[in-house]
């Protein structure tokens, strides 16, 4: 089976504070650029930031919209933490865990970009929680 990628698209209004706070604030790759857009690479995966000319609403707290990474290495998400914090991004949310002795325990934090789009990171202790426990009827917070 062929390698999928994942592709996401998301609007920013100031390509220049895009640019600073994706690669050099979160390291990601720089692909294509034009007037209007960006490419980066996150992960391995695909995002295109696009210059709008509309106000980019905020909306308050974490849902419904974000987008971020699962890693699979605990160390390798406190590696991420550690230099979002040296290069001085903005943390919607600190590092801390969710759910506790569950089977969805999780550490996880929220960075905001400069066009305030919300992005996660996040570490499950138990992979079963990625796609399974499906008896658990809890996403997100209350």
């Amino acid at each position: 089976m062929a390698r999928i990628i994942f592709h996401m698209a998301f609007p920013v209004h100031d390509l220049e504070a895009a640019k600073r706070f994706y690669v050099e604030g979160l390291g990601c790759g720089l692909g294509r650029t034009s007037a209007r857009a960006i490419t980066l690479q996150l992960g391995g995966h695909q995002l295109v930031a696009h210059l709008t000319d509309h106000a980019i609403e905020s909306q308050t707290g974490i849902y419904p919209r974000h987008f971020g990474l699962i890693f699979s290495s605990e160390r390798e998400w406190q590696e991420l933490a550690e230099q979002a914090q040296k290069r001085g991004l903005e943390f919607y949310q600190k590092p801390r865990r969710r759910f506790e002795g569950t089977p969805l325990e999780h550490a996880t934090f929220f960075l905001e970009d400069p066009s305030k789009n919300l992005l996660e990171f996040k570490h499950y202790k138990h992979d079963s929680a990625i796609f399974g426990e499906q008896g658990d009827g809890r996403v997100g917070d209350p």
